[in-house]
């Protein structure tokens, strides 16, 4: 098996490799990781909606060993990533960040949320920051109350914003 430490390196120079092929080779590699992670959380989603990814992110959050937690309300649900196992590990090593290298959550959490008929706005805070907050709705109106706050966040750095409608 290979070390954490190893594999988040090999995946940010996938990610540099991406790049280089353009945004179409970017879009199929993260289209290919949603199809397989709607076999993980996809029927979760759909069936217990908000609560389905509180349950699906708590688990994450033990198993990534990641600094992070949520709120479910019943109008949202917000994981608040405060301590990116795998962002901290790229930052720590020789090979330097990919620029894209935040993307890859939204990447595929997006077309999940959408395929189980959720509204989910990302806030990557920083791509040198291993922090992000992602949040997601039943209502797409309140999804797009929250995406204004988010870009008036961010009003030099669209980039640091993504959305799922």
């Amino acid at each position: 098996m290979i070390p954490s430490d190893h594999f988040v390196k090999f995946y940010s120079e996938v990610f540099k490799y991406l790049q280089k092929q353009g945004p179409e080779a970017i879009k199929e590699y993260y289209d290919t990781i949603a199809e397989h992670q709607k076999t993980h959380c996809l029927k979760q989603f759909e069936e217990k909606s908000l609560a389905g990814m509180k349950e699906y992110w708590d688990r994450i959050i033990i198993e990534e060993n990641c600094d992070a937690d949520a709120l479910l309300t019943d109008k949202s649900y917000t994981f608040y990533m405060h301590g990116c196992p795998s962002l901290g590990k790229v930052l720590d090593n020789d090979a330097g960040v990919c620029d894209i290298y935040c993307d890859h959550c939204p990447g595929w959490v997006l077309p999940v949320m959408s395929a189980s008929n959720h509204y989910c706005v990302y806030d990557l805070i920083g791509k040198d920051i291993p922090r992000c907050i992602l949040k997601a709705f039943k209502n797409r109106c309140d999804a797009e109350v929250y995406l204004e706050k988010v870009k008036k966040r961010h009003p030099e750095h669209p980039e640091l914003v993504k959305c799922n409608f």
